[in-house]
Protein backbone atom coordinates (compact mmCIF):
# COMPACT_ATOMS: atom_id res chain seq x y z
CA UNK A 1 0.00 0.00 0.00
CA UNK A 2 1.24 3.30 -0.61
CA UNK A 3 0.79 6.22 1.52
CA UNK A 4 -1.94 7.93 -0.32
CA UNK A 5 -3.94 4.56 -0.05
CA UNK A 6 -3.32 4.84 3.74
CA UNK A 7 -6.08 7.09 3.95
CA UNK A 8 -8.93 5.82 1.76
CA UNK A 9 -10.88 2.56 3.13
CA UNK A 10 -12.53 0.01 1.31
CA UNK A 11 -15.05 -0.82 2.75
CA UNK A 12 -17.42 1.11 5.68
CA UNK A 13 -16.21 -1.58 8.20
CA UNK A 14 -12.54 -0.99 7.85
CA UNK A 15 -13.53 3.51 8.07
CA UNK A 16 -15.15 2.65 11.23
CA UNK A 17 -12.25 0.91 12.87
CA UNK A 18 -9.84 3.28 11.58
CA UNK A 19 -11.59 6.38 12.63
CA UNK A 20 -12.51 4.76 16.16
CA UNK A 21 -8.58 4.63 16.77
CA UNK A 22 -8.36 8.31 16.26
CA UNK A 23 -9.40 8.70 19.93
CA UNK A 24 -6.41 7.46 21.24
CA UNK A 25 -4.25 10.21 20.08
CA UNK A 26 -7.17 13.17 20.29
CA UNK A 27 -7.07 11.64 24.21
CA UNK A 28 -3.73 13.08 24.50
CA UNK A 29 -4.69 16.63 24.09
CA UNK A 30 -8.23 16.19 25.23
CA UNK A 31 -8.02 13.79 27.81
CA UNK A 32 -11.76 13.69 28.71
CA UNK A 33 -12.67 12.72 25.02
CA UNK A 34 -15.35 10.14 24.55
CA UNK A 35 -16.49 8.21 21.40
CA UNK A 36 -20.62 7.82 21.26
CA UNK A 37 -21.75 5.08 18.62
CA UNK A 38 -26.01 5.42 17.63
CA UNK A 39 -27.25 2.73 15.70
CA UNK A 40 -28.98 3.82 12.60
CA UNK A 41 -31.89 1.86 10.57
CA UNK A 42 -32.90 -1.25 10.42
CA UNK A 43 -30.09 -3.26 9.14
CA UNK A 44 -27.90 -4.60 12.00
CA UNK A 45 -24.25 -2.73 12.84
CA UNK A 46 -24.71 0.48 10.84
CA UNK A 47 -23.78 3.55 13.21
CA UNK A 48 -22.62 7.33 13.32
CA UNK A 49 -19.52 7.64 15.16
CA UNK A 50 -18.75 10.77 17.35
CA UNK A 51 -15.44 12.05 18.89
CA UNK A 52 -16.21 14.87 21.12
CA UNK A 53 -14.23 17.06 23.93
CA UNK A 54 -15.25 20.40 25.43
CA UNK A 55 -12.38 22.43 25.51
CA UNK A 56 -10.03 22.12 28.84
CA UNK A 57 -10.18 25.47 29.97
CA UNK A 58 -12.18 27.56 28.42
CA UNK A 59 -14.98 26.66 25.46
CA UNK A 60 -14.46 29.66 23.08
CA UNK A 61 -15.11 27.55 20.02
CA UNK A 62 -15.32 24.24 18.60
CA UNK A 63 -14.30 22.56 15.17
CA UNK A 64 -16.81 20.31 13.99
CA UNK A 65 -16.17 17.95 11.25
CA UNK A 66 -19.05 15.48 9.24
CA UNK A 67 -18.80 13.03 6.82
CA UNK A 68 -20.94 10.30 4.47
CA UNK A 69 -23.64 12.55 4.84
CA UNK A 70 -24.27 11.45 1.26
CA UNK A 71 -22.82 7.88 1.64
CA UNK A 72 -20.19 6.71 -0.13
CA UNK A 73 -18.85 10.36 -0.15
CA UNK A 74 -17.72 9.51 3.32
CA UNK A 75 -14.54 7.94 2.00
CA UNK A 76 -13.06 10.79 1.33
CA UNK A 77 -14.26 12.44 4.19
CA UNK A 78 -12.42 9.98 6.47
CA UNK A 79 -9.48 10.19 4.78
CA UNK A 80 -9.60 14.26 5.53
CA UNK A 81 -10.13 13.17 9.31
CA UNK A 82 -7.35 10.97 9.20
CA UNK A 83 -5.25 13.51 7.84
CA UNK A 84 -6.45 15.96 10.26
CA UNK A 85 -5.85 13.77 13.08
CA UNK A 86 -2.39 12.89 12.06
CA UNK A 87 -1.16 16.14 11.05
CA UNK A 88 -3.16 19.31 12.81
CA UNK A 89 -3.83 18.36 16.50
CA UNK A 90 -0.56 19.92 17.61
CA UNK A 91 -1.39 22.91 15.90
CA UNK A 92 -4.78 23.43 18.08
CA UNK A 93 -5.12 24.95 21.39
CA UNK A 94 -7.04 22.67 23.27
CA UNK A 95 -7.16 24.80 26.34
CA UNK A 96 -9.70 26.92 24.39
CA UNK A 97 -10.79 24.61 22.10
CA UNK A 98 -13.25 21.65 21.71
CA UNK A 99 -13.63 19.05 19.11
CA UNK A 100 -16.24 17.30 17.48
CA UNK A 101 -15.60 15.07 14.59
CA UNK A 102 -18.59 12.81 13.02
CA UNK A 103 -17.87 9.85 11.08
CA UNK A 104 -20.82 8.55 8.83
CA UNK A 105 -23.69 10.26 9.24
CA UNK A 106 -25.17 8.22 7.08
CA UNK A 107 -23.81 4.60 7.81
CA UNK A 108 -26.17 2.61 5.39
CA UNK A 109 -25.13 4.71 2.25
CA UNK A 110 -21.51 4.38 2.95
CA UNK A 111 -21.74 0.70 3.56
CA UNK A 112 -23.45 -0.34 0.25
CA UNK A 113 -21.43 2.47 -1.79
CA UNK A 114 -25.09 4.35 -1.89
CA UNK A 115 -25.55 8.50 -1.51
CA UNK A 116 -28.82 7.82 -0.01
CA UNK A 117 -29.70 6.37 3.16
CA UNK A 118 -32.00 2.71 2.99
CA UNK A 119 -35.64 4.42 2.74
CA UNK A 120 -33.95 6.42 -0.42
CA UNK A 121 -33.54 9.39 0.91
CA UNK A 122 -30.97 12.00 -0.15
CA UNK A 123 -29.97 13.55 3.67
CA UNK A 124 -28.91 16.55 2.24
CA UNK A 125 -32.62 17.19 1.07
CA UNK A 126 -33.89 16.29 4.32
CA UNK A 127 -33.25 18.74 7.18
CA UNK A 128 -36.15 21.62 8.15
CA UNK A 129 -35.98 24.13 10.31
CA UNK A 130 -39.64 23.31 10.79
CA UNK A 131 -41.05 19.98 10.24
CA UNK A 132 -44.87 20.77 8.75
CA UNK A 133 -42.85 22.59 5.64
CA UNK A 134 -41.53 19.48 4.13
CA UNK A 135 -44.62 17.96 2.51
CA UNK A 136 -45.91 22.10 1.13
CA UNK A 137 -42.81 22.38 -1.21
CA UNK A 138 -43.59 21.00 -4.59
CA UNK A 139 -40.67 20.72 -6.98
CA UNK A 140 -42.44 21.90 -10.48
CA UNK A 141 -39.27 21.46 -12.34
CA UNK A 142 -39.43 17.80 -11.30
CA UNK A 143 -42.70 17.04 -11.66
CA UNK A 144 -43.02 17.97 -15.42
CA UNK A 145 -39.96 15.59 -15.98
CA UNK A 146 -40.78 13.00 -13.61
CA UNK A 147 -40.53 10.50 -16.27
CA UNK A 148 -37.04 11.25 -16.57
CA UNK A 149 -35.96 10.71 -13.22
CA UNK A 150 -38.10 7.98 -12.02
CA UNK A 151 -37.13 4.39 -12.39
CA UNK A 152 -39.19 2.15 -15.24
CA UNK A 153 -38.58 -1.32 -15.03
CA UNK A 154 -35.49 -3.63 -15.44
CA UNK A 155 -32.94 -2.30 -17.56
CA UNK A 156 -32.26 -5.02 -20.67
CA UNK A 157 -29.69 -3.24 -22.65
CA UNK A 158 -28.03 -0.54 -21.19
CA UNK A 159 -26.79 1.10 -24.51
CA UNK A 160 -30.33 1.58 -25.18
CA UNK A 161 -30.96 2.79 -22.05
CA UNK A 162 -28.42 5.73 -22.62
CA UNK A 163 -29.44 6.58 -25.48
CA UNK A 164 -33.53 6.83 -24.34
CA UNK A 165 -31.95 8.93 -21.27
CA UNK A 166 -30.12 10.76 -23.88
CA UNK A 167 -32.85 12.05 -25.83
CA UNK A 168 -34.57 12.70 -22.65
CA UNK A 169 -32.34 14.73 -20.76
CA UNK A 170 -32.33 16.89 -24.36
CA UNK A 171 -36.06 16.80 -24.89
CA UNK A 172 -36.10 18.19 -20.93
CA UNK A 173 -33.89 21.02 -21.93
CA UNK A 174 -35.39 21.81 -24.92
CA UNK A 175 -38.86 22.09 -23.30
CA UNK A 176 -37.97 23.89 -19.68
CA UNK A 177 -33.89 24.96 -20.31
CA UNK A 178 -30.80 24.46 -18.63
CA UNK A 179 -31.74 26.52 -15.72
CA UNK A 180 -35.10 24.12 -15.49
CA UNK A 181 -33.32 20.84 -15.17
CA UNK A 182 -30.76 22.30 -12.98
CA UNK A 183 -33.43 23.82 -10.73
CA UNK A 184 -35.20 20.18 -9.98
CA UNK A 185 -31.94 18.95 -9.72
CA UNK A 186 -30.77 21.38 -6.74
CA UNK A 187 -34.33 21.64 -5.19
CA UNK A 188 -35.02 18.48 -4.30
CA UNK A 189 -38.43 16.76 -4.31
CA UNK A 190 -40.57 14.98 -1.89
CA UNK A 191 -43.23 13.69 -3.88
CA UNK A 192 -41.48 10.82 -5.26
CA UNK A 193 -40.16 7.82 -3.42
CA UNK A 194 -38.37 6.17 -5.85
CA UNK A 195 -36.65 9.02 -7.39
CA UNK A 196 -33.98 10.46 -7.43
CA UNK A 197 -33.11 13.53 -4.79
CA UNK A 198 -35.99 12.58 -2.59
CA UNK A 199 -36.15 14.52 0.27
CA UNK A 200 -38.32 12.29 2.32
CA UNK A 201 -41.68 13.20 4.07
CA UNK A 202 -40.29 12.77 7.69
CA UNK A 203 -37.03 13.22 8.99
CA UNK A 204 -34.41 10.77 8.86
CA UNK A 205 -33.00 9.30 11.97
CA UNK A 206 -30.03 10.54 11.15
CA UNK A 207 -31.04 14.14 10.61
CA UNK A 208 -32.22 14.11 14.16
CA UNK A 209 -29.10 13.49 15.17
CA UNK A 210 -27.36 15.81 13.35
CA UNK A 211 -29.28 18.36 14.49
CA UNK A 212 -29.25 17.67 17.94
CA UNK A 213 -25.72 18.11 17.68
CA UNK A 214 -25.77 21.52 16.09
CA UNK A 215 -28.15 22.63 18.87
CA UNK A 216 -25.41 21.28 21.62
CA UNK A 217 -22.51 22.80 19.87
CA UNK A 218 -24.38 26.41 19.25
CA UNK A 219 -25.09 25.95 23.18
CA UNK A 220 -21.89 25.50 24.60
CA UNK A 221 -19.69 27.52 22.49
CA UNK A 222 -19.59 31.14 21.31
CA UNK A 223 -17.52 30.24 17.83
CA UNK A 224 -18.61 26.79 15.61
CA UNK A 225 -16.30 25.91 12.87
CA UNK A 226 -17.94 23.69 10.79
CA UNK A 227 -16.55 22.01 7.47
CA UNK A 228 -18.99 19.04 5.81
CA UNK A 229 -17.07 17.06 3.29
CA UNK A 230 -18.22 15.68 0.36
CA UNK A 231 -17.22 14.71 -3.11
CA UNK A 232 -18.21 15.11 -7.15
CA UNK A 233 -19.19 18.52 -7.19
CA UNK A 234 -16.98 21.32 -8.62
CA UNK A 235 -13.81 21.20 -11.24
CA UNK A 236 -11.92 17.75 -11.42
CA UNK A 237 -8.98 17.45 -8.49
CA UNK A 238 -9.95 20.48 -7.15
CA UNK A 239 -11.68 21.69 -3.70
CA UNK A 240 -14.77 24.01 -3.99
CA UNK A 241 -16.08 25.60 -0.55
CA UNK A 242 -20.03 25.84 -0.98
CA UNK A 243 -22.12 27.76 1.51
CA UNK A 244 -25.40 29.14 1.87
CA UNK A 245 -26.17 32.62 1.20
CA UNK A 246 -27.43 32.97 5.46
CA UNK A 247 -23.52 33.11 5.88
CA UNK A 248 -24.03 36.92 4.91
CA UNK A 249 -20.68 37.45 3.36
CA UNK A 250 -20.02 37.61 -0.87
CA UNK A 251 -18.28 35.13 -2.64
CA UNK A 252 -15.13 37.67 -2.65
CA UNK A 253 -14.86 38.00 1.03
CA UNK A 254 -14.81 34.32 1.49
CA UNK A 255 -12.66 33.51 -0.86
CA UNK A 256 -10.03 36.51 0.65
CA UNK A 257 -10.88 34.84 3.67
CA UNK A 258 -10.66 31.06 2.77
CA UNK A 259 -7.58 31.45 0.49
CA UNK A 260 -9.45 29.33 -1.43
CA UNK A 261 -9.87 29.26 -5.76
CA UNK A 262 -13.02 27.86 -5.71
CA UNK A 263 -16.10 29.33 -3.53
CA UNK A 264 -19.85 29.45 -4.20
CA UNK A 265 -22.82 30.28 -2.47
CA UNK A 266 -26.20 28.90 -3.44
CA UNK A 267 -29.99 30.57 -2.07
CA UNK A 268 -31.34 28.37 0.43
CA UNK A 269 -34.94 28.64 -1.30
CA UNK A 270 -33.20 26.86 -4.52
CA UNK A 271 -31.97 23.94 -2.17
CA UNK A 272 -34.61 22.68 0.14
CA UNK A 273 -33.98 20.53 3.02
CA UNK A 274 -29.78 21.10 3.44
CA UNK A 275 -28.13 20.74 6.65
CA UNK A 276 -26.06 23.79 6.58
CA UNK A 277 -29.32 26.47 6.23
CA UNK A 278 -31.46 25.21 9.48
CA UNK A 279 -28.19 25.48 11.71
CA UNK A 280 -28.13 28.85 10.28
CA UNK A 281 -31.72 29.80 11.29
CA UNK A 282 -31.28 28.05 14.96
CA UNK A 283 -28.29 30.11 15.35
CA UNK A 284 -30.57 33.09 14.42
CA UNK A 285 -33.45 32.33 16.26
CA UNK A 286 -31.79 30.98 19.26
CA UNK A 287 -28.12 32.12 19.63
CA UNK A 288 -28.02 35.15 18.08
CA UNK A 289 -24.92 35.69 19.36
CA UNK A 290 -22.98 32.84 18.61
CA UNK A 291 -20.58 33.27 15.21
CA UNK A 292 -20.97 30.31 12.92
CA UNK A 293 -19.43 29.02 10.04
CA UNK A 294 -21.13 26.04 8.43
CA UNK A 295 -20.23 25.25 4.68
CA UNK A 296 -19.88 21.63 2.71
CA UNK A 297 -15.98 21.50 1.08
CA UNK A 298 -16.64 19.35 -2.04
CA UNK A 299 -13.81 17.31 -4.21
CA UNK A 300 -14.44 17.58 -7.69
CA UNK A 301 -14.55 14.43 -9.69
CA UNK A 302 -15.93 14.63 -13.64
CA UNK A 303 -15.36 18.49 -13.86
CA UNK A 304 -18.05 21.36 -14.25
CA UNK A 305 -19.14 22.07 -18.10
CA UNK A 306 -22.43 21.04 -19.58
CA UNK A 307 -21.54 17.95 -20.27
CA UNK A 308 -19.96 17.08 -16.77
CA UNK A 309 -22.99 17.79 -15.77
CA UNK A 310 -25.40 16.05 -18.14
CA UNK A 311 -22.76 12.64 -17.25
CA UNK A 312 -23.77 13.94 -13.48
CA UNK A 313 -27.19 13.68 -14.48
CA UNK A 314 -27.30 10.23 -16.49
CA UNK A 315 -24.87 8.40 -13.64
CA UNK A 316 -27.60 9.62 -11.07
CA UNK A 317 -30.40 8.63 -12.37
CA UNK A 318 -28.88 4.98 -14.15
CA UNK A 319 -28.04 4.35 -10.65
CA UNK A 320 -30.61 4.44 -9.12
CA UNK A 321 -32.59 2.70 -11.89
CA UNK A 322 -30.26 0.03 -11.33
CA UNK A 323 -30.91 -0.26 -7.48
CA UNK A 324 -34.82 -0.31 -7.76
CA UNK A 325 -35.60 -2.59 -11.05
CA UNK A 326 -31.98 -3.87 -11.65
CA UNK A 327 -30.44 -5.03 -15.06
CA UNK A 328 -29.61 -8.29 -17.07
CA UNK A 329 -26.14 -7.88 -17.91
CA UNK A 330 -23.66 -8.10 -15.20
CA UNK A 331 -21.53 -5.99 -17.59
CA UNK A 332 -24.39 -3.81 -17.53
CA UNK A 333 -24.74 -3.27 -13.80
CA UNK A 334 -20.69 -3.15 -13.81
CA UNK A 335 -20.72 -0.55 -15.93
CA UNK A 336 -23.52 1.28 -13.84
CA UNK A 337 -21.63 0.82 -10.72
CA UNK A 338 -18.45 1.77 -11.83
CA UNK A 339 -19.54 4.93 -13.28
CA UNK A 340 -21.24 5.94 -9.89
CA UNK A 341 -18.01 5.27 -8.17
CA UNK A 342 -16.11 7.05 -10.47
CA UNK A 343 -17.97 9.90 -9.77
CA UNK A 344 -18.22 9.43 -6.02
CA UNK A 345 -15.25 7.68 -5.21
CA UNK A 346 -12.93 7.27 -7.62
CA UNK A 347 -9.82 4.50 -7.56
CA UNK A 348 -7.71 6.83 -9.26
CA UNK A 349 -4.44 7.87 -7.27
CA UNK A 350 -4.14 11.29 -8.75
CA UNK A 351 -7.40 11.96 -7.61
CA UNK A 352 -7.09 10.60 -4.08
CA UNK A 353 -3.77 12.64 -4.24
CA UNK A 354 -5.38 15.74 -5.32
CA UNK A 355 -8.24 15.04 -2.06
CA UNK A 356 -5.18 15.27 0.16
CA UNK A 357 -3.77 18.34 -1.13
CA UNK A 358 -7.14 19.95 -1.31
CA UNK A 359 -7.99 18.92 2.00
CA UNK A 360 -4.62 20.55 3.32
CA UNK A 361 -5.34 23.91 1.47
CA UNK A 362 -8.50 23.78 2.93
CA UNK A 363 -8.28 23.26 6.28
CA UNK A 364 -5.29 25.45 6.26
CA UNK A 365 -7.11 28.44 4.68
CA UNK A 366 -10.30 28.21 6.72
CA UNK A 367 -9.07 26.85 9.83
CA UNK A 368 -6.16 29.28 10.37
CA UNK A 369 -8.19 32.44 9.64
CA UNK A 370 -10.95 31.22 12.11
CA UNK A 371 -8.06 31.01 14.48
CA UNK A 372 -8.45 27.41 14.85
CA UNK A 373 -5.05 26.25 14.01
CA UNK A 374 -2.29 28.14 14.91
Amino acid sequence: MNDTDHYFAKNYDESRITFRSHLDKIQKKWPEATLTTKAIGKEENNTIDMIYSEALTSNDQVLFFTTGEHGIEGYAGAAVIQLFVENYLDQIDASKTGICLIHAINPWGMRHFRRVTENNVDLNRNYFYDENSIRRDVNKNYAKESDLFLPDGKITDLKEEKHKLYAQLMKGLAKEGYAGLKKAKGMGQFEFERGVYYGGSTAEESAVFLKSIQEKLLGTYPSVIHMDWHTALGPTNEITMVISENDGRSVDELNSASQLRNVETYTPEKVKGDSTNPFYKLKEEAYPETYLLSALFEFGTFGTDKQAELREFMTIILENHLYHEGAESVDDIQWILGEFEAMFYPNDLEWKKSVLNEARNGMEGVLKKEGILK
